[in-house]
This record gives C-alpha cells, structure tokens and sequence, in this order.
C-alpha cells in the first residue's frame, strides 16, 4: 500500500489527532492544504478503502497504527528491493551513509533484544 506525499501528510494528520469528527478533519485540511470540504472527502474515502482508516458516523480513527503502516512499507521495500535480507539493505545503505557510533549501538540494541524476545517465545 503506498502513499503519495500528500496522501501521507493527510494520514499523519488523522494519527496525530484521532479519533477525531470529520467536522474537525474538514477544518484541519482546510487550515494545512486550503482544501474544501469535498476533497478531504475523497481523499478520506481513499484512505478508508487502502484499509488505514475508518469513518464511523463522522467519527474518524485509524484500522493501522502510523507505526505499523511504516514497519510494513519498510518490511515490503526491503523484500522487494533486497530479497528480503536486511543484512543487504544496512551494506547498501551504509555505503554512501556511514553509520555514527550512536546508529551502531541502536542497532546493536535492536538485535539484542530480538535475540532475547525469540528465546522467550
């Protein structure tokens, strides 16, 4: 499921403030991209059959967390882009990016504790 740059903006919106009315989404559009009434319409529709939202008798709340969404397009981008192996995408990504000593211990971190979470199971 991929997102334009606006489409995104307006689902970052919807995660910041849900559950919100879509009275209150209305004025929030209007406010951040001058849209009318009708596009923030379309564009929630849109939203709401991608399967990240719900609008529930002009309530509006997410079916996906903004973290999910992001572990799932990174999870599909690596599979797609790398066969899957996060070992390639940290080589490729570390070849023009080189990694601080700060990214080194979080990742170090991360495999630690998804060690741990495995043995726990």
């Amino acid at each position: 499921m991929n997102l334009g740059a606006i489409e995104s903006r307006f689902a970052d919106i919807i995660w910041s403030k849900e559950p919100l009315t879509t009275g209150e989404l209305v004025k929030l559009a209007e406010k951040e991209f001058n849209w009318k009434r009708t596009t923030t319409y379309t564009i929630l529709k849109r939203l709401c059959e991608k399967g990240l939202f719900v609008n529930n008798s002009g309530t509006v709340s997410s079916l996906i967390s903004r973290d999910d969404f992001f572990a799932r397009q990174s999870e599909d981008f690596i599979n797609e882009t790398f066969s899957g192996s996060l070992p390639a995408f940290i080589a490729a990504f570390s070849k023009r990016n080189k990694l601080k000593d700060a990214d080194v211990k979080k990742l170090q971190e991360l495999i630690d504790g998804m060690k741990e979470d495995r043995y726990d199971e």
